[in-house]
């Protein structure tokens, strides 16, 4: 979601004639959009901006910026420890950033100049612009975006806010009420970006599969989110469909009936767990229990064969004891997740959370970390040998990260296959046959023209 974000601005800044800077140290705008889910999230970002204060003592004109959650939560206080920071803007204000900059710039241009090290007329925080405000409409305002050469996946955001309020989480203050965009709106996004070459559209939502639900009617006993989903898979040249994040209470029998009946909705679902242990689950405001989740994954696997699930767990919310953490472990266990995220938990201010007795121990909460991770990484690694030997499809994203010689791509299931092959397939649907599986990585060989007759069977496992 900051992703998508970050090239609503990006392109609103390409649109009026800036040009991106290979580095931060050739730019004349340095704007950071930030993550407040974690605490390391915050530093991280106060920490790179701390940082930037030397490049603004050498280059005074440029203009510095916090934007998104962070920003949100806030607001003004971000200027007392950095004052030269130009520019802070919250989540519902992405839209704006471009007219801000310029008149920052502007300001910036007519001021007299100072010399390096001096301190700038422009650290009077009187001359800094903050907008956290709420605006009306803001969900649709995030739907441009630039496209590199060949790109071959996109991000759709469909909806802003959340109305769940789990007891962990700041998202509700930094991202405000549940709000979604039309149908048309969204298809019509869609389309355009499939006329230009897109073959994969990944639709956003803190949680996607309740869009819509305050603004649109069911139909056919149907939700607003299937559909949506219908809608979209009906887009001329659209070749896959994925969504993320939604959440098991919104996962209703229309959901799971789409996923057995739309062939381009891929065979992947992030399904966030959070906890296995009932007791947990209720203090966090999860409205659902450990067996209803588990149902859940099963009618998910049935509708759709050789579907890949993957999760979002905490460790060490609360109040979690070590049967609670053993009820996690082994449903971690069972389930057999593609992969997880694990999260030790993380206090958020003006969270309910924050407030609970029982905090755990830093060293308690590490200690379950790696012990998870480690169940997690041998149910990736056994995903990823039943894939072995098998052909399977693969869109290919670009040079791999670790070995630009090579190629990258992925499976309908999400996973990241390594191959040799043209630059030429960049962008492309290719048939890979996989030859060796490595942590969290698939490596093969693609199937050429003359080999096409064998058939790629697929991601099932046998």
């Amino acid at each position: 979601m900051n992703e998508r974000d970050s090239e609503q601005v990006a392109h609103s800044l390409l649109t009026r004639g800036y040009e991106r800077a290979s580095k931060e140290s050739e730019a004349d705008v340095v704007l950071l959009n930030t993550c407040s889910v974690r605490d390391m999230a915050d530093q991280k970002a106060l920490g790179k901006m701390g940082m930037l204060g030397r490049l603004a003592r050498e280059r005074p004109h440029v203009v510095f910026g916090f934007l998104g959650c962070m920003a949100q939560a806030r607001g003004g206080e971000l200027l007392k420890g950095l004052p030269h920071v130009d520019l802070v803007v919250g989540t519902q204000k992405f839209h704006r950033v471009a007219d801000y900059v310029e008149e920052l710039v502007a300001r910036k241009a007519a001021r007299p100049e100072v010399a390096p090290y001096q301190k700038r007329a422009m650290d009077d925080l009187r001359f800094s612009i903050v907008d956290v405000a709420e605006e009306i409409d803001s969900q649709s305002t995030i739907r441009e975006q630039q496209l590199a050469q060949k790109q071959a996946t996109a991000f759709v955001s469909i909806m802003q806010g959340c109305n769940m309020h789990c007891t962990f989480c700041i998202v509700p203050q930094t991202r405000g009420a549940e709000r979604s965009r039309s149908t048309d709106d969204i298809v019509s996004e869609v389309r355009g970006l499939v006329s230009r070459g897109v073959k994969e559209i990944t639709l956003l939502g803190q949680i996607v599969n309740l869009y819509g639900r305050h603004e649109f009617p069911k139909i056919d006993n149907k939700s607003p989110f299937v559909q949506l989903l219908e809608a979209v898979h009906g887009a001329e040249g659209l070749q896959r469909l994925r969504f993320t994040s939604p959440h098991p209470i919104g996962f209703r029998n229309d959901l799971v009936d789409a996923m057995s009946r739309l062939p381009k909705l891929a065979e992947h679902v992030h399904l966030p767990l959070q906890s296995g242990s009932d007791r947990i689950l209720k203090a966090m405001h999860r409205a659902y229990t450990a067996e209803k989740y588990v149902d859940l994954v099963r009618r998910i696997r049935r509708a759709r064969h050789g579907i890949a699930i993957t999760t979002d767990i905490i460790v060490g919310f609360p109040g979690e004891t070590e049967d609670d953490y053993k009820q996690t472990r082994d449903l971690v266990e069972e389930i057999q997740f593609d992969n997880a995220f694990v999260f030790r938990y993380s206090p958020r201010r003006d969270t309910p959370a924050g407030e609970m007795p029982d905090q755990i121990d830093e060293c308690i909460k590490e200690k379950r970390n790696q012990d998870l991770l480690r169940i997690v990484n041998e149910s990736t690694r056994r995903a990823g040998e039943r894939l072995v030997g098998k052909c399977v499809e693969v869109l290919c994203e670009g040079p791999s990260k670790t070995n630009p010689a090579r190629l990258m791509g992925r499976t309908r299931s999400n996973k990241i296959v390594v191959f040799e092959g043209s630059h030429k397939l960049v962008g492309e649907l290719v048939d890979v046959e996989i030859e060796q599986a490595n942590g969290f990585s698939l490596y093969g060989i693609p199937h050429n023209s003359s080999s096409h007759f064998l058939g790629c069977v697929g991601e099932m496992a046998s």
